[in-house]
Order: C-alpha cells, then sequence, then structure tokens
C-alpha cells in the first residue's frame, strides 16, 4: 500500500474518531489501532495529533465542497438546493442520534479548548452559510439572504443537538417538515 493511500486511511480513520469519540478523547493508538498500523509506522505520517487534526478539517472541507457543488448540478433550481442541506437531517439521521452533527461537535470541542485549529474548523460552518446564502440570493431574497441563511444553518443545528440528547428520529422528520415549510415561504412560484 502506498504511503499516500495508508495517510489518506490515518486522516479517514481520525475523521470517524474525531466524531464519535472526540477530538480530545481520540488518542494515536485508538487511531492506529482503526488502521492495523504501528505507532512507529504512524509517527511516520503525522508527528502530533495537531496535524491529524488540520488533515481531518482539510478533508471535511474538500468534502463538504464536493457534496454542496453535487446538490447544485443534482437540483434544478435554488429551492432544490436548500431542500438537500435540508434533507442531510434525514439522510444522517442515525449518526446525529448517536453523535450529533459532525461540524458542530468539533467546533465546539475546538471552542471550549480555545484550540488553536477553532478558527480552521469554523470555515466549515461559513461554507455552509455562505452557500446558503448564494441559494437565498438566487430566490431574490439579497438584502435577507445571509440572515436566511444563518437561521437554517442554527435551526438544523439545534434540531442536530435536540435529535441527540434525545435519542429522537420522529423529531428529526418533524422538524425537517417544518423546515421546508419555512423555506416555502422564501421560494414562492420557485419550488
Amino acid at each position: 500500500m502506498s504511503a499516500i493511500s495508508k495517510r489518506n486511511q490515518i486522516i479517514a480513520a481520525a475523521d470517524q474518531l474525531f466524531y464519535q469519540h472526540g477530538f480530545e478523547h481520540t488518542s494515536f493508538s485508538r487511531i492506529a489501532e482503526a488502521v492495523k498500523i504501528s505507532r512507529g509506522n504512524f509517527y511516520y505520517h503525522f508527528k502530533t495529533k495537531d496535524e491529524i487534526l488540520d488533515a481531518v478539517i482539510n478533508l471535511r472541507l474538500a468534502n463538504t465542497q464536493a457534496m454542496l457543488d453535487q446538490w447544485v448540478i443534482e437540483g434544478k433550481i435554488p429551492a432544490d438546493h436548500i431542500r438537500k442541506f435540508i434533507n442531510i437531517l434525514i439522510m444522517n439521521r442515525a449518526k446525529i442520534k448517536r453523535f450529533g452533527c459532525p461540524v458542530g461537535t468539533l467546533t465546539t470541542e475546538l471552542t471550549k479548548l480555545n484550540h488553536a485549529a477553532q478558527e480552521d474548523a469554523n470555515k466549515l460552518f461559513t461554507l455552509f452559510r455562505s452557500w446558503l446564502k448564494r441559494q437565498f440570493q438566487q430566490l431574490g431574497h439579497k438584502k435577507r439572504a445571509d440572515e436566511l441563511a444563518m437561521h437554517l444553518l442554527a435551526r438544523s443545528q439545534g434540531v442536530a443537538t435536540l435529535a441527540s440528547v434525545f435519542n429522537d428520529e420522529k423529531f428529526i422528520k418533524q422538524e425537517v417538515n417544518y423546515l421546508y415549510a419555512w423555506l416555502a415561504q422564501y421560494t414562492d412560484n420557485t419550488a
């Protein structure tokens, strides 16, 4: 196996472990064990946990951008694109119920730790915010686009947090339906 593919395996494993157990509670040993390599081989790829964190954040940014680009390709109009965003609550409901939102949990943890990578992790939310803002602008809500984007981000984070706290799938489905109805107010004849 090439060094690049082993490195990518380490990043993917760290990404999952950071999501499931948190950055602070994920050790080098746990990541090495997940990838089935020795700690010595592990250190060949990453010297510090912060290096792994940077790689995980970059992976998440790349994956998020690819997902947003795909949503634009798949949807005919901006309202379709926004519905795709709302629908990730349903698509990922099993993980959300168990672990919360991967973006929200990581950024919250790094904020609590006052970690140097906090600003980089915040770029994940900024990516969603900017993308949603563009969708609302394209729907004709130029003056309120950022406000609407932030409202949708805040609501989706609240849903993810409460669904995790209460382990309630029915709540997720109910809130997604409320979000679709909320979006309909801003789509006029574009839905």
